[in-house]
């Protein structure tokens, strides 16, 4: 019988960059926009979209191996799940979200106290029933549906929503009063799964891949000559993540130098590299770093 990882792909807002992950690990995820099975390039996957919120549910029900989703729906659904990694991006970047509750600018409610009584719209109803009684709040918390944002102050005196930036609560007219969840991407395994030697392996292997991806995202590598006399200046400018890389050039007393960096110094780097005697250099992205 043919080994098959039954893996669990997020359908929705984090779709899209999950698939670039994964095209950046070394897989091509190929969607149609009418199936819910897409083709993957290896055939020891079987993959299916499925929405982020219920994706713990199934991988715990052992209908799904393996998959993507975020701590909050982990925690929303009481998932009894194995996580196998911290996987830090979401729709927008590499950084984990929020979930905060807000109100209008001009409401008089202040803190977490002031809900007792009021009603509070969200889509994650049961984590936030749980802190709410957990800080000794009784508050009616109700389901949204969407546009959660725009239920104040007519549907909801408060809501309870996911954020990256704050820009849409900004946008909205709504002030945070207090931040309930940090959450970020999780692989997860069914445990019946995760005891199984070779999809352990299996899982192992995708998010060694997916984690590469992940630490390249923010880095890329150098290449520059440097001569004999300009080496210790140069050395004392890079920060990487080891020891650069050196090796001797055919012209004497020149050597090519190597080096993996983050991305955000780099156009500070470069031409202060350039006016201690590094030439030739090169600046080129990457696809996977493993440690």
């Amino acid at each position: 019988m043919k080994n098959i990882l039954r893996l669990g792909l997020p359908k929705g807002s984090l779709q899209e960059s999950t698939l670039k992950l994964f095209r950046k690990a070394g897989y091509t995820i190929s969607v149609d926009s009418r199936s819910y099975y897409p083709a993957v390039d290896d055939p020891e996957i079987e993959a299916l979209l499925i929405r982020a919120q219920e994706m713990a549910r199934y991988v715990d029900d052992g209908v799904l191996d393996a998959g993507l989703t975020g701590k909050d729906w982990i925690l929303e659904q009481g998932a009894d799940v194995h996580e196998v990694a911290e996987l830090n991006y979401a729709k927008g970047g590499l950084r984990p979200v929020k979930w905060v509750v807000a109100v209008p600018n001009d409401s008089k409610i202040k803190s977490l106290r002031d809900l007792k009584g009021k009603r509070v719209a969200t889509e994650l109803v049961g984590y936030t029933k749980k802190y709410l009684k957990s800080k000794g709040v009784r508050a009616e918390v109700d389901f949204s549906w969407g546009a959660t944002e725009v239920k104040p102050p007519y549907l909801a005196d408060a809501i309870v929503e996911l954020t990256e930036t704050g820009s849409s609560l900004r946008a909205n007219n709504l002030r945070v009063i207090d931040t309930m969840l940090v959450s970020s991407t999780r692989f997860i395994a069914n445990k019946k799964a995760w005891k199984d030697k070779w999809k352990r392996r299996k899982m192992e292997n995708i998010v060694l891949l997916l984690k590469g991806a992940l630490s390249a995202e923010e880095k890329v590598g150098l290449k520059m000559n440097v001569p004999d006399k300009s080496m210790k200046r140069v050395m004392t400018l890079l920060s990487a993540m080891h020891s650069p890389t050196i090796s001797q050039l055919s012209d004497k007393g020149w050597y090519a130098l190597e080096v993996v960096i983050d991305e955000r110094t780099v156009r500070d780097i470069i031409p202060r590299l350039k006016s201690v005697g590094a030439s030739g250099i090169i600046e080129y992205p990457l696809n996977k770093v493993i440690p």
